[in-house]
């Protein structure tokens, strides 16, 4: 080929990367104002829940915050104050147990709504983990895990999912893990009870999209909070190092990444690379946003497959190593 055609060549590519690059930045997505905005969170008082709150507040949001200790919830109140944006702007809290049952549910954020307006943003954040081999997980706990997990988030989207639906706008978060791509060892109930949650997202954005309700799907990695501490504490060594590789995210880092996801109608939440390559490779039936993000994943997805292979080996070589030290 003459250096001509190279030249003619490079400029094609130049002009159609060009054009890549334009349309990308017209099309990208305007992150939603949730001024004076009603915003609820459950599992507000703590963690990622709490960082939620603060990011909310500070961006000017009317925010109740959901959970069962008063105190925290008493000091999450506190902590918005100091951040409070607009003399105007309202905060209160609720201690409500949210897997109690639905009743009580309609209840607490019908009286919510009484106080402070329609929700316009609820954001599911709620939830717990038990750890430990499938058959050693006490019932009592499965149950609990998939009560708080499941069905407190499905109880709160219940309640706000026809409202939002009549008012033709709306946002849901749904706060699930990266244990709701795959099973890990020692995650059993756990990541059954996030399964679940990606279901319900997945479902209530098809039903709900065209009637401009907007739903985020949050996957975090491990995060420093409260809860993962309490989460060591029952966690089998194999799991311990199965996903310590990805070390802990920050949780203001993830709230900030969930809240910028979800006003701007991204239906996947995710922070870091390891999240981004494991999110790709456990959901490629996931609603990806833009069709720039979507051929990128078309042309890598499958020598990534051969990534997930790998990963797979290396749990399963970490499970019999522990497996031959216990039996020595």
């Amino acid at each position: 080929m003459s250096s001509l055609t190279w030249e003619i060549a490079m400029y094609v590519f130049l002009a159609v990367l060009a054009h890549i690059l334009v349309f990308v930045f017209v099309t990208r997505k305007r992150a939603k104002s949730i001024v004076n905005k009603h915003v609820v969170i459950t599992g507000g008082s703590k963690g990622i829940g709490l960082c939620l709150a603060v990011e909310c507040a500070l961006r000017g949001a009317n925010v109740t915050v959901i959970a069962r200790d008063e105190k925290m919830l008493s000091g999450a109140i506190a902590l918005m104050e100091v951040i409070r944006q607009r003399p105007e702007q309202k905060f209160q809290y609720r201690s409500l147990d949210i897997s109690s049952s639905y009743d009580q549910v309609e209840k607490c954020l019908t009286d919510i709504e009484k106080d402070f307006g329609d929700i316009y943003m609820l954001i599911n954040c709620a939830g717990l983990a038990i750890c430990g081999v499938f058959e050693e997980v006490a019932v009592e706990d499965a149950r609990k895990l998939m009560d708080v997990n499941y069905w407190g988030t499905y109880n709160c989207s219940r309640y706000v999912l026809p409202k939002m639906k009549k008012a033709k706008e709306g946002i849901i978060v749904i706060t699930a893990s990266q244990a709701a791509l795959f099973g890990i060892y020692g995650y059993g109930p756990y990541a059954a009870s996030k399964y679940a949650l990606r279901a319900m997202a997945e479902t209530i954005a098809m039903e709900s999209k065209h009637l401009g309700v907007s739903v985020t799907l949050a996957l975090p990695a491990d995060t420093n909070t409260p809860g993962f501490e309490n989460e060591q504490k029952t966690k089998p060594q194999e799991t311990k190092i199965i996903s310590g590789g990805g070390g802990l995210a920050d949780p203001d880092a993830v709230a900030k990444q969930i809240l910028n996801d979800a006003l701007k109608g991204n239906f996947i939440s995710i922070l870091g690379f390891e999240s981004w390559l494991i999110t790709l490779l456990g959901g490629a039936l996931f609603r990806w946003s833009g069709i720039f993000q979507n051929i990128i994943h078309a042309i890598i997805l499958g020598p990534l497959r051969v990534i997930g292979y790998i990963l797979h080996l290396h749990f399963e070589r970490v499970v019999r190593n522990c497996a031959k030290e216990k039996m020595e």
